[in-house]
Order: C-alpha cells, then structure tokens, then sequence
C-alpha cells in the first residue's frame, strides 16, 4: 500500500528472510467456501475503480506504526453471547477488537446472513441445512452460545450486520460459504455503503483475483507463498493497496512480514484454530502470552484469534501495539 507522507515508518523487528523464499500459499484458517460459480468468475466490476481507500489507509498507518489490530474470529464468542451475532460485534467492539471475522451462508430463498456451519443445529435452535431452510424459519430461531446455552438473540442478515459496522466504524471480514457468491456480497456490501468497512477473505489465487476483479476497490486477505507467486498475484490485477497477506496458523514468519512491509503490504496471521491444537491455547497454557508480544514486535498488523478478550487485556509489546493501532491510526477511520 501507498505509504502517507504525514506517517513515520517504525522499524519493525527482523526476522529469517528466507521465511519469504516458501513457494506455497500458507494454509488458511477456516475451511474454504466452496467453488467459484460460473456466475462469480464471468463477474467485473464496471466502472469501480480501485486505489488507496479509507480503510487501505489504516491499515496502512498500523503497519507504519508498528501497531497491531486484533481480529476477533466469528465475531468474538463468549458465554452468553454466541457466534455471528450482533450483539457479540457490539460486546467483542466495546472491550476487545475494531475487526470482527464473520461467515455469510444463503438461504434457500435468496437472504444473506451470517452462519458458519452448513447445518443449523450446533449454533441455533434449529436444525436442517441451511440451504433447504427458507429465511423467515431461520429468523426466527434463537442463537446457541459455544457452552450449549440458548440466547434470545437471532441469526442477523448481512446487510443489518453492515449497517451496524458503519454506523460503529468497525470493520468485518466477509468469509464466504459454499451457499453463496461473492458477487452478492460485493452487491450487499456496496449498497450498504460499507466498502471501508469490509475485508473479502479469499482462500486461492482463483478467488483472489476474482475478488480483485469483482470488488476492485475493497481490501481481501489472501494467500502468498514466495516472492515469484507475489509477483503473478499482482501481475494478474491485485492491487498491493488493497491487498492483505494470510501467512497461515502454524509458524510466524517475522521475515516475511518484514519483507513484505518493506513492499507496502501488510500482514495478517492466526492464533485461532481446534481447541487444544491452536497457538491461543499453547500462549496462554502457561499464563505467560510473551509469544503474543513477538508477534507484535516481528512486524504483524493483523492477528486473527479465537482469544481477543484477554489479548485485549495484556500487557507487554502486544499491548503497546494495540495502543499504537487505537490511538495512532483508528482515530483518523473514525472521523
């Protein structure tokens, strides 16, 4: 991305440089959302053009400025407050993270809205796929916290989920599931006015640069291996403004990230994962989360996590660059 004049780059802390020499694409941190439709790849963006934005900007400034954003995955579950919800972005907004990671199903009429899972019966009342499921049964169903306990909160459409991100100047990041497209969302996203509030989550170079194509002007995450697969991801219409690199859940890459900067692009990683196997767990098992500050320190700007209520609370380097992020570089998004 295109570096302010008004912002001073902080040194952000080296690494292995040969961490940038990998040739694959790092894994993901969800499961990918089925194919591309012939729908979604035959799709172009019209007369949107793309370039530096409001929200390419911050994160921009959070790079610069050696900050670091916390993404809070499925928008940040607690006790009593259950994933995908409205109500968890505005508990998960109010003492943890400004970036929540949502999911976006279909119903079976056509309605958008935020699910994880391709059946219903783990997260809400219900139960049946979510794609044999009409909208209005759906909305009517109550919300299932991640310790079994029924709420009297509702599944939310996406379009009441980008409303409330712009009027609270949060940012969500779309992740697309099998019953959907792309191309809907970019759709649901532009009439809401939300494109500085939204981050397309792409898990191939297909979807990639079709979300490029697409939505030109939105910011995506997306996987990059070497320097020579960076180089045919940008050749072929990504714009580095845009563009945020996934470097996986296993093994932090401080040379990459620093490498990458050094090309105006962020970085994004993930703590998250299956409970007991996951890096949030293996931090904190020893209630000494120092690992998270290396993180910080190594050059990240986005940490995806399934712990961004205590990481909210830490102190050391991790805290520093949340402070950084909050106080350098979100108050000017919000204006």
């Amino acid at each position: 991305m295109k570096c302010p004049k008004s912002l001073v780059f902080a040194a952000i802390g080296a690494g292995l440089l040969a961490a940038c020499e990998q040739t694959a694409p790092p894994e993901t941190y969800s499961e990918p959302g089925g194919e591309m439709t012939s729908t979604d790849m035959d799709a172009d963006a019209g007369d949107v053009q793309s370039g530096e934005t409001k929200l390419a900007t911050l994160f921009d400034c959070v790079r610069e400025e050696g900050g670091l954003l916390l993404a809070a995955h499925r928008g940040g579950p607690a006790p009593g407050y259950p994933e995908n919800a409205i109500e968890t972005l505005d508990h998960a907004l109010s003492s943890a993270a400004f970036v929540m990671e949502v999911d976006i199903a279909e119903s079976r009429d056509g309605t958008l809205f935020l699910m994880h899972d391709r059946t219903l019966g783990r997260t809400t009342s219900g139960s049946g796929a979510v794609a044999d499921t009409d909208w209005a049964a759906i909305a009517s169903l109550d919300l299932v916290d991640n310790e079994g306990t029924v709420t009297d909160f509702n599944p939310p459409t996406l379009d009441a989920a980008l409303d409330w991100a712009v009027e609270n100047d949060a940012i969500l990041e779309l992740d697309r599931k099998e019953t959907t497209s792309f191309r809907k969302i970019v759709s649901a996203v532009r009439d809401a006015g939300a494109t500085s509030n939204v981050i397309l989550i792409t898990y191939n170079d297909d979807q990639a640069r079709q979300v490029a194509k697409l939505a030109p002007e939105m910011m995506m995450t997306a996987g990059i291996g070497g320097p020579q697969h960076e180089a045919e991801l940008l050749e072929s219409g990504i714009d580095p403004d845009n563009l945020i690199a996934w470097t996986g859940t296993s093994t932090p890459v401080p040379g990459k990230w620093k490498a990458l900067a050094g090309k105006g692009i962020e970085s994004a990683f993930g703590t998250l994962g299956r409970p007991g196997e996951r890096l949030d767990d293996q931090y904190w098992a020893d209630d000494d989360p120092s690992e998270y500050s290396e993180l910080a320190r190594g050059g990240l700007t986005m940490l995806a996590t399934d712990e961004p209520y205590r990481l909210a609370r830490a102190d050391g380097w991790i805290g520093t660059a949340q402070d950084i992020a909050r106080k350098e570089c979100m108050g000017d998004f919000r204006d």
